[in-house]
């Protein structure tokens, strides 16, 4: 370990000119010599363990009816309004209320600072509001400003392969769809069931944090009636408004916690009237933090100092741990493929700016209140145990503010969990639909392989030209179903349909290319209810049977991740590499799941207690660094040398055919070229612009989320913590800049998150308003061409130009 550590040390000071052991000895030397800070002969303070003399632990300040009118009227009422207000938009604006795919990607229109906004509330775990706070009590002011960045490198990262999905498979609901596309059955099973676990361990994380702050806060809540108010709370308004509700409540979740957040930082630090002595000014809490005899691992052993080994290799685990819940995750591509390209890239590099303020800021202003208080007391006013809960936030929140503080808590956390919980509930559905009852239990044609035609079960069309181009005489077999666009009888069967009130009351489809596929995909549509509903039923029995485990947080966090990130390789690999395989990405993953779980587990022997402290010593900080990098190492090692071992790509063309697979994931009742056409003028193509164009129409977005993301990363893992670590222990001035850094940050976030996405989205309605109106007066007139564009744009989201197909 010592070895490991030099290393790790090594890289510190490259980046943040962090001090020699020899400085640190010296410093401590002077310390003692002067009686610390003040010299007064009371510094340094080691704090004792929790006493009665404050009155430690967080006391409940809800009655149980209270928290259930909070969190189910209050934010799930108003969370269903905004539900009905998503659907009467979809329905007499963008016309597709009843269309399967605008239930889990939005449209895939979504607007840049909706999609940024939706990307930062959904990382916004109560978990942050909670585990960032624990952090600083542990790390000082170091451990979330690393927390931080460990998550945000995966924002910042995520939109060069978002922008390869959705350029390379545009129709894709789910990244299991290209898995199954290019590799087949077996890789697509051993993949579903990776992310299905993925799925369950980071809504085990939500129930447990949920629960840690509803219990905290309301006074005799058990645990039935715990997981009874998230599971109401993450299934209503999924079942009513699909993924795009959670984009409009996510926004109104961001603009709340913006606004709580700004109420804590004015009370905490800028109250001259608080009762407490240390908290609300800046100086006081300063002088009573600097004389904390802080870890052993900072620099002084001061808690106010970046220099702190601890905090750094916390945020080097993060970074792992973190990209286990960004990229094996449905929930994650869901919310973040249903932008375009471009949006989605700006939206990303703008998400991690807005996510960075919100932990970091709460961290450091409870985080450093606590301190302060506890200075004050002599000891700690929590036990460990309590800490590690993350009860440390609404501690303060009760403390300084009263009952009034337990009630923001408790809203920050609905909030978050909402977003959250609702993001799984409709990934888990989608996987279900999407990937296993339309894909196994009921296709729409049994044994169809991918180089046919979903409708009619021939040769596609573009692959008979290749034949035809090779020599080939015999072309009966190839694809002849005319294009939506262009077909009269679904031109009639939609118009016929559309004029009746009750959507149940339409007379049978008669198009007979597409109408037996439209009653298959409306019977998907009824089926993606019951899968809502059964979803969210099973949350009661999964929630009770983790609150009886006796697992924790922690531990579900860390070990889930190191069980699913070797996912993480497989599903980059897949996107981005022309010669991964089946056999190279089953190989990888489950190698990679071998040698994480192997590693973790020799890592906690070395530990005192060893395995008989399974749950405590396998979620140490070793113990998980060795288990994650293990887990990614292992698992993109041997997919890389699998997959060379046995591709069989040998010419262009090959690679032009692998990557037509996932090019060809597409429903052909609502062509993803049509949400593209409006990115696509210009360029002439037949059916769909050919990949070369797509590349082409988009090589700004990638640029940018190379460039962007870049930038980004180094401003945050090496410019500011540079900064920040050329003073080895800040004095009351550098401390006082830093915390106006952080509260300036958020101020200017919230600024952006409140105007911002309201603006767009009015602009695009009344844009898609005047669209509507165009198209409706052409109709009027008669104009052929026009009315071979209505089924597309009564049809297909209403999102296409009035600019015909073959520009």
């Amino acid at each position: 370990m010592d070895r490991v550590r030099a290393l790790c040390y090594l890289i510190v000071m490259t980046t943040c000119c962090v001090c020699t052991r020899a400085e640190k000895a010296l410093v401590s030397i002077n310390t003692n010599s002067t009686d610390g800070v003040s010299g007064s002969g009371s510094c340094p303070i080691k704090l004792r363990p929790a006493d009665s003399t404050f009155k430690p632990g967080v006391q409940a300040v809800l009655e149980k009816h209270q928290t259930a009118l909070l969190m189910l009227l209050g934010f799930g009422g108003f969370s269903i309004i905004l539900a009905l207000i998503h659907n009467a938009v979809r329905k007499y604006v963008f016309h597709d209320e009843h269309n399967l795919d605008t239930t889990f990607d939005a449209g895939g229109n979504v607007s840049l600072s909706l999609t940024a906004v939706t990307v930062a509330s959904q990382l916004f775990w109560p978990g942050d509001i909670l585990h960032s706070a624990t952090l600083t009590t542990k790390n000082g002011i170091a451990g979330p400003f690393w927390y931080s960045v460990g998550i945000i490198a995966n924002i910042f990262i995520f939109p060069i392969f978002s922008v390869q999905f959705k350029t390379k498979a545009p129709g894709a609901k789910t990244y299991l769809q290209i898995i199954h596309a290019r590799f087949g059955k077996q890789a697509h099973i051993v993949f579903c069931f990776f992310a299905i676990l993925t799925n369950l361990v980071i809504t085990i994380g939500v129930l447990l944090a949920g629960k840690a702050t509803i219990q905290s806060l309301t006074k005799n809540a058990s645990d039935e009636y715990s997981v009874l108010i998230m599971a109401t709370l993450f299934g209503s308004y999924s079942l009513i408004g699909g993924l795009g509700t959670t984009f409009y409540v996510s926004y109104f979740n961001a603009c709340l916690v913006f606004i709580l957040l700004i109420v804590f930082v004015v009370k905490i630090l800028h109250n001259t009237d608080a009762q407490w002595k240390h908290v609300g000014d800046t100086s006081r809490m300063y002088q009573a933090i600097s004389c904390i005899e802080g870890p052993p691992d900072n620099v002084d052993n001061s808690f106010i100092t970046f220099r702190s080994w601890g905090a750094f290799l916390y945020g080097i685990i993060e970074i792992f741990v973190s990209s286990a819940v960004t990229y094996c995750d449905q929930a994650s591509w869901q919310s973040r493929i249903a932008a375009k390209p471009v949006q989605g890239v700006w939206g990303f590099l703008l998400a991690g700016f807005i996510w960075f303020s919100i932990p970091n800021v709460m961290a450091v202003t409870t985080g450093m209140a606590y301190l302060a208080l506890s200075s004050n007391n002599g000891s700690h006013l929590l036990m460990p145990s309590e800490i590690d809960e993350g009860l440390v936030t609404p501690l303060i929140a009760e403390k300084v503010l009263g009952s009034a503080g337990g009630i923001l808590v408790l809203t920050m956390g609905a909030m978050a969990l909402m977003s959250t919980g609702s993001g799984e509930v409709m990934a888990l559905s989608s996987i279900i639909v999407y990937d296993i009852y339309q894909t196994y239990i009921r296709p729409f044609r049994k044994e169809l392989g991918s180089i046919h035609c979903v409708l009619c079960g021939r040769t596609k069309k573009y692959l008979g030209k290749r034949q035809m181009m090779s020599g080939a005489n015999d072309t009966s077999d190839v694809c002849t179903c005319i294009d939506v666009s262009r077909c009269r009888h679904c031109m009639e069967d939609l118009s016929h349909n559309s004029s009746k009130v009750d959507f149940h009351e339409s007379r049978p489809y008669m198009c007979p290319t597409h109408g037996r596929f439209r009653h298959y995909m409306d019977f998907l549509f009824e089926f993606k209810n019951w899968c809502i509903v059964m979803v969210t039923v099973c949350i009661v029995p999964l929630g009770l049977v983790v609150f009886e485990s006796g697992i924790d947080l922690n531990w579900i966090f860390y070990v889930g991740a190191i069980v699913t990130i070797p996912c993480f390789p497989p599903v980059m690999l897949s996107i981005v590499w022309v010669k991964a395989t089946s056999q190279g990405l089953i190989a990888g993953s489950l190698c990679g799941l071998a040698a994480g779980i192997i590693a973790t587990l020799s890592a906690a022997t070395m530990y005192e207690g060893g395995l008989s402290l399974f749950l405590i010593n396998t979620v140490q900080d070793y113990s998980i660094l060795a288990g994650t990098c293990c887990s990614f190492g292992f698992s993109l090692l041997v997919c890389i040398v699998g997959s060379l071992l046995t591709h069989g790509i040998r010419t262009p063309d090959d690679a032009q055919l692998e990557w037509m697979k996932m090019y060809d994931i597409d429903n052909p009742l609502h062509p993803w070229e049509v949400n593209f056409r409006e990115d696509l003028k210009g360029f002439e193509y037949e059916d769909r612009p050919t990949i070369h164009q797509m590349n082409h129409a988009f090589r700004t977005a990638k640029y940018t989320a190379y460039i962007g993301g870049a930038c980004a990363i180094g401003l945050f893992a090496v410019v500011i913590p540079g900064i920040m670590a050329s003073f080895p222990v800040m004095d009351e001035t550098q401390f006082s800049m830093w915390l106006y850094f952080n509260q300036t940050w958020a101020v200017v976030m919230a600024i952006i998150v409140i105007i911002a996405p309201p603006a767009e989205e009015v602009v695009r309605i009344i844009r898609q308003c005047r669209r509507n109106r165009g198209i409706e007066t052409m109709v009027a007139k008669g104009d052929r061409e026009t009315n071979e564009l209505v089924v597309k744009d009564v049809d297909h989201l209403g999102n296409s130009d009035t600019t015909p197909a073959h520009v």
